[in-house]
C-alpha cells in the first residue's frame, strides 16, 4: 500500500525574536548563496529544540530530521512533553506553514482542526460561520447545506446556532469547529490537542467520530494529544516526538511506555497558563522514601508524591483530590479531602504529599492526577497523567493489597499538609 503521507528529511528552523526570516543581511546572505549554488548558511547553524537549556544561537531548530511514511487508513498518535514539536508538525502538514528543509507529500484533501475556532469570525453566528468555516476548509455550499442539520445536532448547540459566537464558551467554539471538520469528506483529519476544552461527553463523541473515520471508512487521522487514555483508544500507530526529533516510531503501546518512562516530565510538573484561575496546581514532582527523586521506584519503595496548590482568594466547599492513573489513563483508585477541613482553603501556597507504599500497586506504568473542585459544581484545575512512573517487582516477599482500594488508607488522612 502506497502512503498517503511521506515526510523525508523535513526540518523547521525559527529564528528566535524575529518575524520572517529576519533581518535584510541575512536574506542577502541566502540569496548571495542561492545565486552560486550553495547550501543556505544559516541552515548549518541553530541549537536543538530543547526549552529546558540556554541555547547559544538566535537560530532553533523546532524540528530536525523528521522522517516517517503513513498509510491510508491509519491512526497515528503524535505524542511529547509540551515544546517537542507536536503543533509544529501539524502545521507543516496541514500546510499552513512551509518546511525548512526537506519534503512533505500527500495524496488526499486534509481537514485541520489546529487550533479553537480557527477561521471564525466573531460577529457572525454560528450558522455562518459553519458556511465560512466549511468553505476554508475546502467543502462547497450545497456539500455544506446537505449537511447542515448533522453538524449542528454533532455540536450540540443547536439552541445558540443563530447567536454570534463572540457569544460562545471555549467549550462551544471547539464543539462547533470540531464538527465542521469532521463533516469534511477528507482523506486525512489532522486534529491538535483542542479537544482538552471539550467536556468529557463531547471528548468521548469526538473519539468516536474519528473511531469510524479512521476504522469505518478508512480514512487517515493524526491526534496530538495529552491524553494517553484517548490516544491509546483511537490509535494503533505513533510517533514520540522528543525535543524536535523523532524519539519512536512504531505500535502505540510501545510509543506511550517510552513517552512514560523516558521522560523528564516523569518526575517534574509545572503548571502553564494560570492567569484566569482561581485555584490551581502549581507543580509537583515525585520522589522515593528518601527524597530521591526519579520515575522508576522497586515495590519495597513508598512513591512520594508532593505538590503546592495555589490559592488566589479564598475559596468555599471545595475538594482536593488525588488518582492514580494507569499509563492509559484509566481510573485505579481516588482518594478526597475537603480544603476547609484541612485549613487550605486560604490565600496563598499550600504544600501537600501524598505517600504510596510501592507493594500495594501491581508492576506496571503509572501517573497521577490531580483536581480541585466543588462537587456538581465547578473545578478550578485538573491536571492528568501528571508525574509518570514505573514500579518494578524488587523481590519483595508483601502481598500486593487487592485492587488498590480504599480500605488500606480508612484510618489516615492520604492527604499530608506540610
Amino acid at each position: 500500500m502506497s502512503a498517503v503521507i511521506r515526510v523525508e528529511n523535513v526540518g523547521k528552523q525559527y529564528r528566535l525574536g524575529e518575524v520572517g526570516t529576519g533581518t535584510l543581511s541575512h536574506d542577502l546572505n541566502r540569496l548571495w548563496a542561492r545565486l552560486r549554488g550553495k547550501d543556505d548558511p544559516f541552515l548549518k547553524i541553530g541549537d536543538s529544540n530543547d526549552r529546558t537549556k540556554k541555547g547559544e544561537s538566535d537560530y532553533v531548530w523546532a524540528l530536525k530530521d523528521i522522517n516517517f511514511d503513513i498509510q491510508q487508513g491509519d491512526a497515528v498518535g503524535i505524542i511529547g512533553r509540551n515544546g517537542a514539536g507536536k503543533s509544529t508538525l501539524l502545521k507543516l502538514l496541514s500546510r499552513t506553514t512551509l518546511p525548512t528543509t526537506g519534503s512533505i507529500k500527500v495524496k488526499g484533501r486534509i481537514a485541520s482542526l489546529l487550533e479553537v475556532g480557527t477561521g471564525f469570525m466573531p460577529e457572525m453566528t454560528g450558522r455562518e460561520n459553519i458556511y465560512q468555516n466549511g468553505a476554508l476548509l475546502g467543502m462547497r455550499k450545497a456539500e455544506i447545506t446537505r449537511k447542515l442539520d448533522e453538524i449542528i445536532d454533532f455540536s450540540g448547540c443547536e439552541r445558540y446556532i443563530d447567536t454570534p459566537v463572540k457569544r460562545y464558551s471555549s467549550g462551544m467554539y471547539v464543539r462547533l469547529a470540531f464538527a465542521v471538520a469532521a463533516h469534511l469528506e477528507a482523506e486525512i483529519l489532522v486534529v491538535d490537542e483542542v479537544l482538552a476544552v471539550g467536556d468529557a461527553e463531547f471528548q468521548k463523541k469526538c473519539l468516536g467520530k474519528m473511531n469510524d473515520i479512521s476504522k469505518g471508512e478508512g480514512r487517515t487521522v493524526l491526534f496530538v494529544s495529552h491524553q494517553m487514555g484517548a490516544v491509546a483508544q483511537l490509535c494503533s500507530k505513533g510517533i514520540l516526538l522528543k525535543n524536535g526529533k523523532i524519539g519512536f516510531n512504531g505500535n502505540i503501546n510501545d510509543c506511550i511506555d517510552k513517552y512514560l518512562t523516558g521522560s523528564d516530565q516523569a518526575v517534574a510538573y509545572k503548571a502553564e497558563k494560570t492567569e484566569a484561575k482561581v485555584s490551581y496546581i502549581r507543580e509537583a514532582y515525585i520522589s522515593n522514601q528518601k527524597n530521591e527523586s526519579g520515575n522508576v521506584f522497586l515495590d519495597s519503595d513508598t512513591i512520594k508524591l508532593r505538590f503546592t496548590v495555589t490559592n488566589k482568594a479564598k475559596i468555599s466547599s471545595a475538594r482536593l483530590s488525588c488518582t492514580i492513573q494507569s499509563k492509559v489513563g484509566e481510573f485505579l483508585s481516588t482518594f478526597v479531602e475537603d480544603l476547609s477541613e484541612l485549613g487550605k482553603n486560604t490565600e496563598g501556597d499550600h504544600v501537600f504529599e501524598v505517600c504510596y507504599p510501592g507493594h500495594l500497586i501491581v508492576p506496571n506504568l503509572y501517573a497521577f492526577r490531580l483536581a480541585i473542585f466543588i462537587p456538581n459544581d465547578a473545578v478550578y484545575d485538573l491536571v492528568d497523567m501528571i508525574c509518570p512512573f514505573q514500579i518494578v517487582d524488587g523481590g519483595s516477599n508483601m502481598s500486593i493489597f487487592e485492587g488498590l482500594n480504599y480500605g488500606y488508607f480508612k484510618t489516615n488522612h492520604i492527604f499530608t499538609c506540610l
